[in-house]
């Protein structure tokens, strides 16, 4: 999931006159003081080509906002989507709905890093994007030769916003938000022809929550059902519970331990044949004795306590000292700070083969992300570079890679326990039991701590849920895999694959 810290704006017209800023400033006040009911959509459209897949294709890419308006016909919020449709348009092609986490994060992740025709270029091994200019290059992997595609910025993320004294309590929220993303769903079906394409849902992070609860929103809540043809999970988190770093829950340092095992492993700290043998082997420990020994509590002593620990230890590279001090649950954050900290180093969260250094050596938890200050600024210049230079796109408007609204997020789904056990898997269940064509594609990076790849595994292997259309893949990266140049290759053709196979 992607960091809360917010993003670096870039700097503009420092140099100009101060009688001009208060022109400029002028000019913004009138514009935010213009009726909500006089607002008027802004669309481009520029007609493109490029190689992807290893196809020639011409497509028209068209960045505009949908209006959605309250009941009594007043528009609350601009959503601002980005499609690439395939020219000459085709109703029986394949259409993808894709989008990013947070909740507050951008589609920049998915549009600029993996899946839209252009990319931002930075290194893919685990070092620092360094300063601008960062290279946007074309991407042959977009996915344009099997599928159209539509990227969605809910608002509060990209461009997207809520407009004159619509309510944030109505739109930020886990079902308030997929009820909206649903709705422009059926929009730009409705607007474009599609009603009878193919469809494909995507998210990375919690794009994944929200594509899950989206999927119920648009095959369970109404009687006007879309049926979908595949779910794209990519870096997920679905039961929140589970995965909670919260003294007392024991799920957590299970389902976290093979990510430590294989990051270990990637630093020097254990010994295995490959990260896949590595990462079996400590499932099945995590979900065997671990799990047996965690759930004896203070129980746990003598000998069977001491096997414990030393497995821990070869696991995890950590220490039996420290180990015991942790009483055998290290959360992952202690986990960043504590693998390399003979060597003054810190590993990342969402991708733990980036390295920090810290101020000091002596915390318990890192000072920053390493892995997320070490990419954002070449994304935030390539979607803004792209959006407004390349597609044309004019707005004051700051783009939100990372916006500030998962303080505001309502994460209710009912009641008082379904609060407590917060879990959307269900809807995923529910929607394979109930549409015998629909498939789920689940992508995971084995260095990711936001969204570790076992706890991923165990949600979806729960009662209720339909095993036999999941298809697990799996990547040497972390969370946004495809900063790799392999993993991103290898993510585009199992997408294409999983597409194919309708």
């Amino acid at each position: 999931m992607k960091s809360g810290l917010s993003l670096i704006a870039l700097a503009l017209a420092f140099a100009a006159p101060a009688a001009l800023h208060a022109e400029d400033k002028a000019d913004e006040k009138a514009k935010a003081e213009k009726p909500a009911a006089d607002y008027e959509p802004q669309v481009r459209t520029t007609k493109l080509s490029g190689t992807f897949g290893g196809q020639r294709i011409n497509y028209a890419a068209t960045i505009g906002e949908t209006i959605i308006k309250n009941k009594d016909g007043v528009p609350e919020v601009a959503v601002v989507t980005t499609a690439y449709v395939k020219e000459p348009r085709d109703p029986s092609r394949p259409v993808t709905f894709l989008f990013n986490g947070g909740p507050g994060s951008g589609t920049v992740w998915l549009m600029m890093g993996a899946f839209g025709p252009k990319r931002v270029a930075i290194p893919g091994d685990g070092t620092d994007d360094g300063a601008p200019p960062y290279p946007i290059v074309d991407n042959p992997d977009a996915l344009l030769d099997v599928t159209d595609v539509v990227f969605i910025d809910p608002p509060g993320t990209g461009f997207s916003h809520l407009i004159g004294k619509a309510d944030p309590e109505d739109y930020y929220g886990v079902t308030q938000d997929a009820k909206l993303v649903a709705e422009v769903i059926r929009r730009w079906l409705n607007d474009n022809g599609r009603w009878n394409s193919p469809k494909y849902l995507g998210g990375e992070s919690y794009g994944t929550t929200r594509s899950a609860a989206v999927a119920n929103q648009l095959m369970n809540e109404t009687y006007n059902d879309v049926a979908l043809n595949g779910i794209i999970l990519i870096s997920t988190v679905l039961d929140f519970a589970a995965g909670a770093d919260t003294p007392g829950n024991e799920l957590s340092p299970i389902t976290n331990l093979p990510s430590m095992a294989v990051t270990a492993l990637y630093h020097g700290k254990a010994t295995a044949a490959s990260p896949e043998a590595f990462a079996e082997e400590a499932r099945q420990w995590a979900i065997g004795p671990y799990a047996s020994a965690l759930l004896k509590g203070q129980k746990l002593q003598g000998e069977e306590r001491a096997q414990i620990r030393r497995e821990l230890s070869r696991f995890t590279g950590l220490s039996e000292i420290y180990l015991e001090s942790a009483d055998l649950r290290v959360t992952p954050s202690r986990f960043y700070k504590e693998l390399l900290r003979d060597r003054g180093l810190t590993v990342g969260r969402l991708d733990s083969r980036y390295t920090g250094k810290d101020y000091d050596s002596a915390g318990e938890s890192p000072d920053n992300d390493p892995s997320f200050y070490g990419i954002d600024a070449s994304y935030t210049a390539a979607i803004n570079s792209w959006s407004r230079d390349g597609l044309g796109f004019k707005t004051d408007r700051e783009y939100q890679s990372i916006g500030r609204i998962g303080g505001q997020w309502d994460w209710r789904l009912g009641g008082r326990d379904t609060n407590a056990y917060l879990n959307v898997a269900p809807y995923i269940g529910q929607a394979l039991r109930e549409n015998s064509g629909l498939r789920v594609l689940v992508a995971q990076g084995y260095y990711d701590f936001a969204t570790p790849f076992f706890a991923a595994e165990y949600a979806l292997s729960r009662t209720g849920i339909p095993q036999d259309r999941i298809t697990y893949t799996y990547y040497d990266a972390g969370h946004m895999m495809y900063i790799r140049d392999e993993d991103r290759h290898k993510l585009a053709e199992d997408v294409r694959a999983f597409i194919r196979a309708r």
